[in-house]
């Protein structure tokens, strides 16, 4: 398997990258791949999910912190820098389940990166949590709606239900350890007794031993799944805010909870409104004489057309506010209102007769037009 890009290079950032920076690069790559707008794309969909693998890493204070420190292998003890993963379950790797940094540091300097206390290995964990993203459109993240997004996730096995043991059988407590998953060790030194905990090298870190192991999920007790779930959408979501679905990401280890499924939102550009918090902008096109003699517009809003009186001499850049007419507020109580900014239009295409009507007017008004054909024979008489 080829070796992983460095999760700084995949969101197009340098190491050290600060979080509103990561988050910002996330954004921009997640909407350019995502793939509701490359459908049947793989190599989009592939770029989509390294970007958000790399996101679900970098965003994570501890294991921004571990991966800046030992790389791939900090986040995930399967990867193999010679050449991707080996062994176990492969993919699985960065979940927290199936291994523990802490441990190294606690081998060495008897706890302190991981804790490294002696239940540490075999008591419950909660389970890691997903980040995935979903595409919608500008009225959608103004009116909320139901969503599906499919995500592969770490599950408890329905065959031994989390025990790792298959039907019938139950594993032994490990004599080495008695359950703890650790084993502490005793060195004299010349700076007097040093104290040191590693994995039970007997159970390798599981407190237990089995003899006999579920066929489907091979004694880990975990399978992963492809998964499809709805996502609720509220009204009034912008643009890189997140749904955190608690429950709903990787399974816990030893009885430990599920972590939670956080979907980012993407929204895609509209063709006529742009949006700043709760209020949405609109810029709408009038024509001269309605400028001049003011009128009623038909002005489109995200409910529909709805009629709106301008005054006598409106100039262009003008701007008239219509209440409740913009996004609903996130948390509910109301919305925001529409601001609609008119730019007056120069027609084109004019008739000899729409010119010569122009003209008198300028003159009617003392407006110079630049074409006063009289004007311009005394001019070349001179």
């Amino acid at each position: 398997m080829a070796e992983k890009r460095d999760y700084y290079e995949v969101l197009g950032l340098t190491k050290g990258a600060s979080e509103e920076e990561i988050k910002k690069a996330f954004r921009k790559l997640a909407k350019q791949y995502h793939p509701d707008l490359h459908p049947g794309d793989k190599d989009a969909e592939a770029k989509f999910k390294e970007v958000n693998e790399a996101y679900e890493v970098l965003s994570d204070a501890d294991k921004k912190a571990r991966y800046d420190q030992f790389g791939h292998a900090g986040v995930d003890p399967n990867y193999n820098a010679g050449g991707g993963y080996g062994g176990g379950f492969g993919g699985f790797g960065g979940f927290g389940d199936f291994g523990d940094l802490g441990d190294i540091f606690s081998s060495v300097f008897g706890g302190g990166f991981g804790g490294g206390t002696r239940s540490n290995r075999s008591g419950p964990r909660q389970g890691e949590r997903i980040v995935t993203g979903v595409s919608l459109t500008f009225e959608e993240a103004a009116f909320g709606c139901t969503k599906e997004v499919q995500i592969s996730r770490i599950e408890t096995c329905d065959e031994c239900h989390g025990s790792g043991c298959a039907e019938g059988t139950t594993a032994e407590v490990c004599s080495n350890c008695r359950g703890t998953g650790t084993v502490v060790t005793q060195q004299r030194t010349a700076f007097g007794v040093m104290q040191s905990t590693s994995e039970c090298p007997s159970c390798h870190g599981k407190g237990k031993i089995i003899h006999q192991p579920c066929q489907r999920c091979k004694g880990n007790g975990l399978i992963r799944r492809n998964k499809k779930l709805t996502v609720d959408i509220p009204a009034g979501i912008d643009d890189g805010q997140s749904i955190n679905m608690h429950g709903q990401g990787h399974a816990g280890r030893n009885g430990g909870p599920s972590g939670d499924l956080y979907v980012t939102v993407t929204v895609q550009p509209h063709e006529y409104f742009t949006r700043d918090g709760n209020a949405v902008f609109y810029e709408m096109p009038i024509s001269f004489p309605q400028a001049a003699l003011g009128g009623e517009l038909e002005v489109p809003t995200l409910d529909g057309p709805v009629k709106y009186k301008i005054p006598e001499a409106t100039q262009t850049g003008s701007v008239f506010r219509l209440r409740g007419k913009g996004i609903p507020n996130l948390r509910g109580g109301g919305r925001g209102d529409q601001y609609v900014t008119v730019k007056v239009t120069t027609p084109k295409g004019l008739t000899p007769e729409q010119k010569e009507l122009l003209r008198q007017f300028a003159e009617l008004t003392g407006d110079s037009t630049g074409t006063d054909h009289k004007a311009g024979k005394k001019h070349r008489k001179r």
